[in-house]
């Protein structure tokens, strides 16, 4: 068997930017002293959800690489020995991104990825604040372990997580801020809708599946928790509140990603002599 266990932090936000860190690293050491190895955090988890709002001054909330957030999270991770996802308001030549970064348990930069998909719709103004990335789906390897990082928006697109499977993830983090918009709730069931396609992509693609979010109300925004970790066919492993702080820590078994692949043949029986029109440029609607 090849193992490894993971945890999932969830946390509720407050505007205050060094109390939220402060809460989150208790609980990463909490995770860390129950062996978690690699440990996920979720969406701007030390910010706000600003994006909720237009016009909000960028650099009321964006931070450098070698600013206060991840030079904590360096810390951390350095004496407890574990790998950290740190999602940030990542600040870059005057360009802002919203930043996924990976910490070694040495407190060193593993890497990190910049979001690709951005939203803009009423309540996620996305594309306000952060840049489109265009530098691909990484995988990152902890403990002999490959994963990826996608954020939110991307949970959407089957194309990312099979990317990021044919690179060789046999974990994707999913760090999410996603709730139910005050309201709006005529537009259906949205937690169901999240989840359902996030299963799928751990089917379609024989991959375990980690999904991180928030709690709590900011704004018109009832962000709806319930972090899980689904196997390579789609269970659900293990699923937080939907209202509390909580760590979910869970060990995986990442050989059953090659027992699911092998036995469908979902990998193998791909056809991409067929998929030539996925990667062609389609026309936008226009907008006035």
């Amino acid at each position: 068997m090849k193992t490894v266990k993971i945890a999932l932090i969830q946390t509720k936000v407050s505007e205050n930017i060094p109390s939220n860190v402060t809460n989150t690293l208790k609980m990463i050491e909490k995770a860390a002293n129950k062996g978690a190895q690699i440990i996920a955090l979720q969406e701007l988890f030390q910010t706000p959800y600003f994006p909720q709002w237009k016009n909000i001054k960028k650099d009321n909330y964006a931070e450098t690489l070698k600013g206060y957030t991840v030079s904590e999270m360096k810390k951390a991770a350095k004496r407890l020995s574990v790998t950290i996802i740190v999602p940030i308001y990542e600040k870059k030549n005057e360009k802002y991104f919203n930043t996924a970064v990976v910490i070694g348990k040495d407190g060193k930069l593993l890497g990190q990825y910049n979001k690709t998909h951005i939203p803009h719709d009423p309540g996620f103004y996305e594309k306000e604040y952060f840049e489109e990335a265009k530098s691909g789906y990484k995988v990152f390897s902890a403990d002999g372990v490959k994963f990826a990082v996608l954020i939110c928006y991307d949970q959407w697109f089957p194309e990312a997580a099979r990317l990021a499977r044919l690179n060789g993830a046999e974990i994707i983090f999913y760090p999410t801020a996603i709730g139910d918009i005050v309201g709006n709730e005529e537009e259906g069931n949205w937690h169901d809708a999240w989840e359902t396609v996030q299963r799928g992509h751990a089917i379609s693609n024989s991959i375990y599946i980690a999904a991180i979010n928030r709690v709590g109300r900011e704004g018109n925004i009832n962000f709806w928790g319930l972090s899980f970790v689904s196997d390579p066919f789609g269970k659900i492993l293990k699923r937080a509140s939907a209202t509390r702080q909580e760590t979910v820590v869970i060990e995986l078994d990442l050989e059953l990603n090659n027992f699911y692949s092998e036995g469908w043949g979902f990998l193998d029986n791909r056809r991409p002599d067929t998929y030539s029109k996925i990667t062609s440029s389609i026309n936008k609607k226009k907008t006035k």
